[in-house]
């Protein structure tokens, strides 16, 4: 019984409350197109499908060990740069390291926290909607910005909304003192993160690598290992 339970666990993803209002309108709007045509039920069907995807909220397993970064979004690692933080930002206004994870609409777009610590700063800043794959969308986007304090180090996160992208949550408030890998917030259809580390941080990924909120290590504030090569395969 219990090895049938887990495979149901592993079908039956939960689905974050945030997703049930935009569930119950997809939904109600198949059956009604359904309604009037019936080929629309299967067409909306499967958009509904798909919200429910979109909105699904796995549980992740976050390695823990002071000075590992995890990434705070599912996604691709599409910039790995140095930059000055966002000037909202209360960090110095020197270059960090900065690494840029991409969602695309398939993407669990639940945002877990990238490290341990208590959040000093929130600022919301309201933006355009570019493509959140430029460099630009960082400076020019509506975006969501956190400073976590490990006792150590502080770094930004920053929620970044893009073309589909039209609203971020955050679920957090200045304060709150977040565990690695917790949930701090969530951007609906479509963004970015990024994520500003100390320039002495050693990063452990490559551009192009797949992440998983809250399970990959992005990188290690105490650089207890050399740096890394990748190649594409």
């Amino acid at each position: 019984m219990s090895d049938i339970l887990e495979s149901i666990r592993r079908i039956v993803v939960p689905i974050h409350k945030e997703g049930y209002v935009f569930i119950l309108i997809a939904l109600v709007a198949t059956i009604l197109l359904g309604s009037l045509w019936s080929p629309l039920f299967w067409i909306g069907g499967i958009l509904t499908v798909w919200v429910c995807y979109f909105f699904r909220d796995p549980p992740r397993v976050t390695p823990v060990r002071d000075g590992l970064v995890v990434s705070p979004a599912d996604g691709r690692v599409s910039l790995i740069t140095t930059a000055v933080p966002p000037a909202e930002l209360d960090l110095p206004p020197e270059p960090m390291t900065r690494i840029s994870v991409f969602m695309n609409v398939f993407d669990c777009h639940v945002n877990r926290s990238p490290v341990a610590g208590r959040i000093t700063q929130i600022l919301y800043t309201p933006g355009l909607f570019l493509n959140a794959e430029l460099d630009k969308a960082s400076e020019d986007n509506e975006r969501n910005a956190l400073v976590i304090d490990t006792g150590s180090v502080r770094i930004g996160v920053v929620q970044i909304a893009g073309l589909v992208a039209r609203r971020i949550v955050s679920f957090v408030k200045t304060g709150d003192a977040l565990s690695t890998g917790e949930r701090f917030g969530l951007i609906r259809f479509g963004s970015r993160l990024d994520i500003y580390v100390p320039l002495a941080t050693q990063v452990l990924v490559g551009l192009g690598q797949t992440a998983i909120a809250g399970e990959t290590v992005l990188a290690d504030l105490d650089a207890k290992e050399p740096g890394r090569q990748f190649r594409a395969g």
